[in-house]
């Protein structure tokens, strides 16, 4: 019996005949594009990308251009000056850069740090040269990529990524949500050729803080450039600078990574350090240089208002309620960086100093050095 015998006894009007064509197949004959493994074999494609970005005493560079790269770590660890240093870098070399700040800085904070680092006030008073941007919502914020992408920057920070997730009406704690994210803000600001900064922050838990950020899995993946941890090292105040630890959580195309100490899970890619008059350098790592233990200062605080002092691992845990691995660490950077006193006048700085090239090629300068250079210019 046919279909249109059915058609017919039941009055049902006949349906056209639609043709379906086929999905082609992925052959050399259609219009596909492949790897062109013949130019790679011949040299004749350019090299991986490598970091151009704020540049390091050494003359090597911590940021990829057309990446999305990652600042995350502790409230006041220094994450914003950081990418501010990175803008104001930019700046001061003719670029244009913006700044997205969802994390609510303010405009003013914003462009008083870039004036103590040396942009003019007609630079930064010029949209052609720098853009602010304090989105109202995600209508705004999806308007503010739009114009970016048109503008090309060089540089833009995304302060932060745990403010953008909520106001894109998204899970900050969800991984899939942060790809949506990644998607519709990171990634078109980096297809532009821009270099993006986002900026991130870590949980409040010991054990997730060790990992990084939320969802890390999914902004590693995210990641194109590098991925940064940012541990304070002396805190950062206005009038007396501050400085931090840069280490290697991710670099995807190892351009960072290889001119870094080897050796630690996290290298070393350099310490940003700005001085009292608001100047900055990023000193270069010296080779097997590494990253002193750090606590959180919270935790050294309760330590210091022990009376008698802790004595032991199992003694902190007692008399603070701590679990075993939060009093382990900060009882060994209580002893190592807290109770030393040194003829550095207790501060704290680490292993060997970081090294930078002087103006004479050739010159290697320490850390300790370049202040007391700067002091007596």
């Amino acid at each position: 019996m046919s279909a249109d015998w059915l058609a017919e006894a039941y009055g049902v009007a006949k349906e056209p005949a639609v043709t379906v064509t086929a999905p082609p197949v992925s052959v050399t004959s259609n219009k596909v594009s492949y790897g062109d493994v013949a130019a790679l074999l011949a040299g004749e494609l350019p090299p991986p990308p490598s970091p151009s970005i704020l540049r390091r005493t050494d003359g090597k560079h911590v940021f990829y251009a057309g990446q999305v790269n990652l600042a995350f770590g502790e409230a006041e660890s220094g994450k914003t000056w950081v990418a501010i240093g990175a803008i104001a870098e930019a700046l001061l070399a003719g670029k244009k850069a913006a700044f997205i700040d969802i994390d609510h800085n303010g405009m003013q904070s914003i462009v008083t740090r870039l004036l103590g680092f040396g942009v003019s006030t007609e630079t930064l008073s010029n949209l052609e040269r720098f853009r602010y941007k304090e989105p109202e919502d995600k209508l705004d914020l999806v308007h503010t990529v739009a114009d970016l992408k048109a503008w090309r920057p060089s540089i833009v920070t995304v302060d932060s990524v745990g403010e953008l997730l909520p106001m894109m009406g998204l899970n900050s704690n969800s991984p899939d949500d942060f790809t949506i994210a990644h998607s519709a803000v990171l990634k078109p600001l980096a297809m532009c050729g821009a270099c993006v900064i986002a900026i991130d922050h870590v949980a409040k838990n010991a054990e997730s803080k060790a990992a990084g950020p939320t969802g890390t899995a999914a902004k590693g993946r995210a990641v194109g450039g590098v991925m940064l941890r940012v541990t304070v090292k002396d805190q950062f105040s206005p009038g007396n600078g501050g400085s931090c630890y840069l280490n290697i959580k991710k670099d995807r195309h190892g351009g960072l990574r290889a001119s870094s100490p080897t050796g630690d899970k996290e290298p070393l890619a350099g310490t940003f350090k700005m001085f009292p008059d608001s100047t900055f350098a990023v000193f270069a790592p010296n080779q097997g240089e590494r990253t002193p233990d750090a606590a959180p200062g919270v935790d050294l605080a309760e330590l210091q208002r022990l009376d008698p002092a802790p004595e032991s691992v199992r003694d902190v845990m007692e008399r603070l309620k701590w679990g075993s691995g939060r009093a382990t660490l900060a009882l060994r950077v209580y002893r190592d960086q807290v109770l030393p006193v040194t003829d550095t006048q207790g501060r704290v700085t680490g292993t060997s100093p970081a090294t930078r090239s002087g103006n004479v090629t050739g010159q290697r300068v320490t850390e300790e050095a370049f202040e007391i250079e700067g002091e007596a210019a």
